[in-house]
């Protein structure tokens, strides 16, 4: 049997199943969730995690659950070097979810799973519960097929979809178990399209702040206060106007943005020529909406290296059925700002701070509240090992050679993990392509690429097992 037809059962057969039970499981991030070790959905989730994967039939297997006070949990899965198999690799996912954001479309729901055509729909699907799932096929399709493979940990988190504020303490708790490390494989990316394994050579930084605008201690008749009041949500505009070009969406704040490298550059430009201008059919957009950037080059890389702006929550605003004639008291905007991936986030987040709240337009009350910064992200150059078996790895799972872009998103953990593997080898991929719709409504896992990711992984960790010695510092 075909290497992709013996994944392609077990993926069905066993990780399927796994993967469908996991959808019922409300594991919310903390970040969406205060109270989740009350409601016990992320323990339930990782236990269950940690059943599935003491089931699978690797050589000297060990599964375990990291915990530690105040912080979310972790799971740990640890496999022994086979046959004359070199180097150590982790392998990292998440189980922690985002919330339903919304109503899902007419017979989906956020924690029933529904299966259509080649698609798992339900939360955490494809970001990222596919992905201890992946990691474990693909090592017990080389251990049963007598294939030689380095040690390997898979590395589960539960706290991703918040930032991984709890990742650092497990690294330093567990960092006996994670020594060696030479290659890190991440399964929590995205990808272009569905024929070929991406890998992703960038990330962008991100900031999360919360603006709240007071002008009033409590809403007052507008016929009374307009024109009189300033109005917090005029205020707010203002503010925003510090940041980004109302009529461009171009950041006008020199520490958020940089420029993009000629290598980025040029390899925005092979593939926009490849595929005919991707982003271009990659968004659902309303009919004739013209996106921002001159062409197709051009949208990949202000999707990868432009700093852009977001707002992605707003209270303080009644609804339309509910809306007298009030002036309000306050607006409050929740921001997402992206940062290129050289970008200092932690500087860009002091710099943006300090913006919105000086001088602050019609002397108004601004408060601002920030998350941690999350840091961008540049992936090493190849080695010469992984180029090749990125390539060969693409051709048995998709039958296409690999591609490689930088994605607009946000991994911190990847940052986190090349500081304290400086030498390390890193491969970021996954299966968030088009309509995966990671963080919004109708997430789905496209079966045919979680498939081939996997079939992929066997030969790539199989070739880093087995790659010359003597490449040294390519190893």
């Amino acid at each position: 049997m075909a290497l992709r037809d013996t994944v392609e059962k077990t993926f069905l057969d066993d990780a399927l199943p796994a993967l469908s039970e996991y959808v019922t499981i409300p594991c919310l991030s903390p970040a969406f969730d205060e109270a989740w070790e009350h409601h016990n959905a992320i323990e339930n989730a990782i236990e269950y995690f940690a059943a599935w994967a003491g089931t699978r039939d690797i050589p000297g297997l060990h599964v375990s659950i990291s915990r530690l006070s105040n912080k979310t949990p972790i799971l740990l899965i640890s496999i022994p070097a086979q046959g004359n198999g070199v180097g150590k690799t982790l392998l990292y996912g998440h189980l922690d979810k985002q919330p339903p954001l919304g109503k899902w479309s007419d017979g989906l729901d956020p924690y029933i799973p529904v299966l259509r055509d080649d698609r798992l729909f339900g939360r955490g699907t494809g970001d990222d519960g596919y992905a201890m799932f992946s990691a474990l096929i693909a090592i017990e399709t080389m251990a049963q097929s007598g294939r030689s493979y380095g040690e390997c940990v898979i590395l589960i988190e539960a706290s991703e979809e918040s930032g991984s504020p709890d990742l650092d303490a497990h690294l330093d708790a567990e960092g006996h178990v994670l020594d060696g490390i030479d290659f890190v494989v991440c399964l929590d990316s995205g990808a272009l399209s569905y024929d070929r394994l991406w890998m992703t050579t960038s990330l962008r930084g991100n900031i999360v702040a919360i603006v709240r605008v007071d002008v009033l201690e409590r809403g007052v008749h507008s016929g009374e206060a307009g024109g009189v009041v300033p109005s917090s949500f005029r205020v707010l505009r203002q503010l925003l106007d510090r940041v980004e070009d109302a009529s461009s969406g171009e950041i006008l704040i020199d520490a958020l943005c940089a420029r993009p490298p000629a290598h980025a550059l040029s390899q925005a430009a092979i593939l926009s020529r490849e595929m005919n201008d991707p982003l271009s059919r990659h968004f659902p957009t309303v009919p004739g909406l013209q996106l921002m950037g001159r062409d197709g080059a051009d949208h990949l890389i202000r999707q990868s290296w432009s700093a852009s702006l977001s707002v992605t929550g707003i209270e303080g605003i009644p609804s339309i059925a509910e809306g007298g004639n009030v002036l309000r008291s306050s607006t409050t905007a929740k921001l997402s700002v992206r940062l290129p991936p050289t970008v200092n986030a932690e500087h860009a987040q002091n710099v943006l701070v300090r913006v919105l709240e000086s001088d602050p337009p019609s002397n108004a009350t601004i408060t601002v509240k920030t998350e941690q910064a999350a840091q961008g992200w540049l992936a090493p150059e190849p080695a010469a090992w992984l180029g090749d078996a990125l390539e060969e790895g693409s051709m048995l799972g998709f039958g296409h050679g690999h591609g490689s872009l930088g994605e607009g998103g946000s991994i911190p953990f990847l940052a986190t993990l090349g500081q304290r593997f400086p030498d390390a080898q890193f491969l970021a991929t996954g299966v968030l392509g088009p309509d995966s719709n990671a963080h919004g409504i109708d997430e789905s896992l496209h079966l045919p690429a979680a498939i081939g990711i996997t079939t992929a992984l066997v030969h790539i960790l199989h070739a880093h097992g087995n790659r010359e010695m003597s490449q040294g510092s390519d190893a």
